[in-house]
């Protein structure tokens, strides 16, 4: 109890660290601004490591907030790639040049609540590839009782895969003392399957085909990877 209660404290006293430093340190500068322009669509392939696109119908971001999502990012990608046993992954990636806090609005926890789906957990964890360790969360969602939709999930600030709250909180600020205002991006995969544990795993399997697709940019952009 004396152990949680401490680790509570010191995380309490961290954000409100954190807090005041933002209150102080304005940046201006975009750190898109400063580097080469970041177009995720067009280094993303059709195929790669036995994955291949489909075109199917509909999207996968949430329709309800089309509007406020075209203010809030500045290229929005939505993907659907099959491999040879039938695996099908929704790929949903969204880039804001504003890396602030409004980007937490739709992650999938409250996007997809807010389309009826009910999330039965929120997991944190690492995702390994052979490029180095991503720092994800892992949701079991349902829709009803026909649509189970494993979800797998990142978000980059600058070019590293951050962990939600502290971490994300600390490292803004570390831009910011620099007087840059951070982009980043929030990179979600997601399969229909009643099987989560098999659902993660293949995941697992095309995150790391596709960042072996990637050049060493490209894939330090997307997942904060570095090789």
């Amino acid at each position: 109890m004396v152990k949680h209660t401490a680790t509570a404290a010191a995380f309490a006293l961290a954000m409100a660290l954190t807090a005041g430093a933002a209150h102080y340190v304005r940046p201006t500068v975009y750190l898109a601004d400063t580097r080469p322009v970041l177009k995720i669509e067009p280094s993303l392939p059709q195929s790669f490591g036995g994955w291949r696109q489909v075109q199917v119908s509909g999207g996968v971001v949430n329709p309800q907030a089309a509007d406020l999502l075209n203010i809030l990012y500045s290229e929005l990608i939505s993907r659907t790639y099959v491999n040879e046993r039938g695996d099908r992954v929704m790929l949903s990636i969204a880039y804001g040049k504003n890396q602030n806090d409004s980007f937490q609005v739709h992650k999938p926890e409250i996007c997809y609540p807010a389309q009826g789906f009910q999330v039965k957990s929120n997991t944190p964890g690492y995702l390994s590839t052979s490029f180095g360790y991503i720092p994800v969360r892992r949701l079991e969602t349902f829709y009803g009782h026909n649509r189970p939709e494993p979800v797998t999930y990142w978000t980059t600030l600058g070019d590293q895969a951050v962990e939600p709250g502290l971490d994300k909180k600390i490292k803004e600020i570390r831009y910011a003392m620099k007087g840059y205002i951070a982009d980043g991006l929030l990179f979600r995969i997601s399969t229909v399957d009643p099987d989560s544990e098999r659902a993660f795993e293949v995941h697992k399997s095309f995150v790391e085909a596709l960042v072996g697709s990637l050049s060493p940019a490209e894939r330090r952009r997307l997942a904060g990877l570095a090789g």
